[in-house]
């Protein structure tokens, strides 16, 4: 339910938030009537805007000043008022000689990506590269080092490969290695990364196997081997979004900045987003970030096959221009899905 709206106060609405993402300046009745070429009255509009308030919709920054929209008119004009315009040829070229995968790495691809979405959006561009925990385990090997090292070898049903250092607490001879490894290969088989860190946590609780001291040294290097699988997250332009002036507020920076520092409330923010496919906007209030209050996040998952692998998005002002980022974001997460695919 939108308040039940008139057309009058839709047209009004849309009018107010259109100039305010272009001007950054409260919007008062007289502008409304002269740029919008609406046949009523600049005291009919106030009237009007006074209802839109009281419903929530605008608000005012000063006494005397126009108003301004809030987090509600603006989820109210991306869910039902506004035109999401095609993206622009020379965008799309853009994006595409950006986005080549060949001879590069995949994280240097998902870099670049969210370096691309910056440029593009004249925002902040981020990328979460797929995570490592979603993958099927397929294969674990120690390898000795000198000394108390060890280097793990862990190996995923997609091919990806993570290698780690890890020191023990007193030397394993190349023979033991092995027997831990076909042990944890027989055990881990088939299990996503995720599975498998609770598997050995079970394992390692089991008063059983805390008997048998091959077995407990076993478990406890394959999970410090899996201690550091959480997704890498690419974020570029974050000095874009303190550009806008509603950022010029030296302690509104540094709350942004803190957000952007702080990865793991971001990450968690972007989890949601990695479990509804296809585009998702958060606006502002709605992140549930206290840090992010202004600020609004448009992304879209990028998958292969059914498989959803990552998300990438625009981070910007509530006032970003949504008709813009919208068909550049979407266009993006479709064209990396189709790259990977090939790969």
């Amino acid at each position: 339910m939108h308040d039940n709206l008139t057309e009058r106060s839709k047209r009004i609405l849309e009018a107010i938030i259109e100039d305010y993402i272009a001007t950054a300046e409260p919007v008062g009745s007289r502008t409304i009537t002269r740029r919008h070429g609406l046949s009523l009255s600049p005291a009919t509009v106030r009237n009007v805007m006074a209802d839109l308030e009281e419903m929530g919709f605008l608000s005012s920054p000063h006494t005397s000043a126009g108003r301004i929209p809030t987090d509600k008119a603006y989820r109210f004009y991306v869910d039902g008022l506004l035109e999401v315009r095609k993206i622009a040829r020379d965008e799309r070229e853009e994006i595409r000689k950006r986005c080549i995968l060949t001879g590069k790495d995949i994280g240097d691809v998902l870099k670049e990506t969210s370096r691309m979405l910056s440029s593009i959006s004249h925002y902040t561009g981020i990328v979460v590269a797929p995570r490592f925990a979603a993958n099927i385990f397929r294969h674990l090997e120690f390898v000795k080092l000198g000394g108390k090292r060890i280097l793990a070898i862990l190996v995923s049903q997609n091919g990806t490969v993570q290698n780690k250092i890890i020191k023990t607490d007193d030397e394993l001879d190349a023979a033991d290695l092995v027997r831990m490894s076909n042990y944890l290969n027989e055990m881990l088989n088939g299990l996503t990364i995720a599975q498998v860190k609770q598997r050995l946590m079970e394992e390692m609780r089991d008063e059983k196997n805390k008997y048998d001291a091959l077995l407990a040294r076993a478990l406890k290097l394959s999970q410090d081997t899996l201690a550091d699988t959480d997704s890498e997250m690419f974020i570029e332009g974050q000095s874009n979004i303190l550009e806008q002036p509603e950022f010029a507020d030296v302690t509104r920076m540094k709350e942004i900045f803190r957000a952007f520092e702080e990865k793991n409330q971001l990450l968690g923010l972007l989890d949601r987003c990695l479990e509804a496919r296809g585009i998702n906007i958060f606006i502002g209030s709605e992140s549930h970030l206290s840090q992010m209050a202004g600020v609004s996040l448009i992304t879209s998952t990028y998958m292969t096959g059914k498989n959803t692998l990552g998300v990438l998005g625009v981070i910007g002002p509530t006032r970003m221009g949504y008709s813009k980022v919208i068909p550049i974001v979407d266009y993006t997460a479709k064209l990396v899905s189709r790259l990977l695919e090939v790969e």
